[in-house]
């Protein structure tokens, strides 16, 4: 990952709002939530809501689907493995106890597979 990117993610991430979305998309899974549902769960304004899932969008930490009426968002696990490693890329200096424990983490996240990679949209 490039510095760029992760500034981006971080930057997106930086905000209340947008890091409790994403942290709600990362619990419910490849599944999604739709976009309703989120303003729901988390007392969100329309306007509000849609201006932080799009620089979430924008800044490729989560994707978007349209399933009948609803737009369905779920968090891009890829770029979240990306984002922590690129986190945990010169951890430590010498010392790997310290990251021992992020590193599990990190290749948790790394395994999950397909069935945490939602389709992008075309």
């Amino acid at each position: 990952m490039e510095s760029r990117a992760a500034v981006a993610g971080l930057s997106a991430l930086g905000h209340e709002g947008r890091l409790a979305i994403f942290r709600l998309l990362v619990q419910a899974g490849p599944a999604g939530v739709a976009a309703g549902e989120i303003a729901r769960q988390l007392d969100s304004l329309p306007n509000t809501l849609s201006a932080n899932l799009n620089v979430l969008s924008h800044a490729g930490l989560i994707v978007s689907r349209r399933e009948g009426r609803s737009i369905v968002y779920s968090a891009d696990f890829a770029a979240m493995s990306g984002l922590l490693g690129f986190l945990l890329e010169d951890c430590c200096a010498g010392a790997p106890e310290i990251c021992a424990p992020l590193g599990d983490i990190l290749a948790k996240a790394a395994d999950c597979g397909p069935a945490c990679s939602p389709s992008r949209p075309s």
